[in-house]
């Protein structure tokens, strides 16, 4: 068993060395943001996702995909559905502190 895993890594190639990493790190952020909301919730004693949980999401599962395009397979490219969700929350994140704190982001017309 372990030969046969030595005589796979020692067969891959540089690029598929680099793709192998993108997924995993992809794999890692994805699963890293359960611990992060993890933390936060105990923190704040209230169930709570943190806007770094959905930037996490996002990277990690863009991440996860393009290592499933890169594989082709259909099966790791359906899974991260999710990303379009992911990108989804934080634009409404946005759009919510952008109308609390209007002076943080767009610029509001001189007078008001």
């Amino acid at each position: 068993m372990v030969a046969k895993l030595i005589a796979w890594w020692n067969a891959l190639s540089p690029a598929e060395l680099m793709w192998l990493t993108i997924g995993l790190i992809g794999q890692v952020m994805f699963s890293a943001r359960w611990l992060i909301q993890w933390f936060v919730t105990e923190k704040s004693r209230r169930s709570t996702m943190p806007e770094t949980f959905w930037y996490l999401s996002l990277l990690g599962g863009l991440m996860v995909f393009a290592y499933g395009l890169h594989r082709l397979d259909p099966v790791i490219i359906l899974g991260q559905f999710g990303v379009l969700i992911y990108a989804r929350n934080l634009f409404f994140i946005r759009k919510e502190k952008k109308e609390l704190d209007p002076l943080s982001g767009s610029a509001a017309p001189a007078g008001r």
